[in-house]
């Protein structure tokens, strides 16, 4: 099979994002999922892309002296740019109201950092796509927040759910890096990682 090289290894995937497991489940690899609560603060100087690879790299290090020769930790994390600012995720229905209105009418970047962690090497990257959305009324965004559950995504939002049905009207990238995981990119990148 094309993953059995691959699945030699004891692969850890550090998130709590049912998505992601999705994801990783879809290419074919079997993996246990660890779960730690992590510090999601960055510094402030930092900005887009380099947060994400920030906070990926920083959670890949917090297993730096747990794991084996076998294992490989997969960490990953995402965040909405939109107008020169995160849209990280909600605290609550007001905060997600907020930051659907700042996407409404607008193109913002998902960008994803991710890291891979063995007990000999580090790689990390990250991807980034644009999404447009056409203008959301108050109602549709208020449809949204009560029948879905956009409190546990960053930006308020998943693509794979009904606004992304209505309202994205333009990817620029991967969709599956929007979902939460650029799955395309983590297969070459683990290929590479163990050659």
């Amino acid at each position: 099979m094309i993953t059995d090289n691959l699945n030699k290894y004891r692969i850890i995937l550090a998130s709590r994002s049912p998505r992601r497991q999705q994801l990783l489940k879809q290419l074919g690899l079997r993996f246990k999922v660890v779960i730690k609560d992590f510090d999601e603060s960055y510094p402030e100087n930092l900005s887009g892309e380099k947060i994400a690879i920030y906070l990926a790299g920083q959670k890949a290090r917090s297993f730096r002296n747990e794991i084996s020769d076998n294992e490989i930790v997969i960490t990953a994390d995402t965040i909405v740019w939109c107008n020169n600012q995160v849209l990280g995720k909600p605290a609550d229905k007001e905060e997600a109201r907020q930051m659907l209105r700042d996407l409404s009418g607008n193109t913002h970047e998902v960008i994803t950092g991710v890291s891979l962690l063995s007990a000999s090497k580090e790689k990390t990257f990250s991807v980034s796509t644009k999404v447009t959305f056409d203008n959301l009324s108050d109602e549709e965004i208020d449809y949204y927040i009560e029948r879905f559950s956009p409190y546990d995504k960053a930006g308020a939002y998943g693509i794979q759910e009904w606004i992304g049905l209505a309202a994205c009207s333009r990817i620029e990238g991967s969709y599956f890096n929007v979902v939460g995981l650029p799955v395309q990119r983590l297969y070459k990148e683990l290929q590479l990682f163990i050659s």
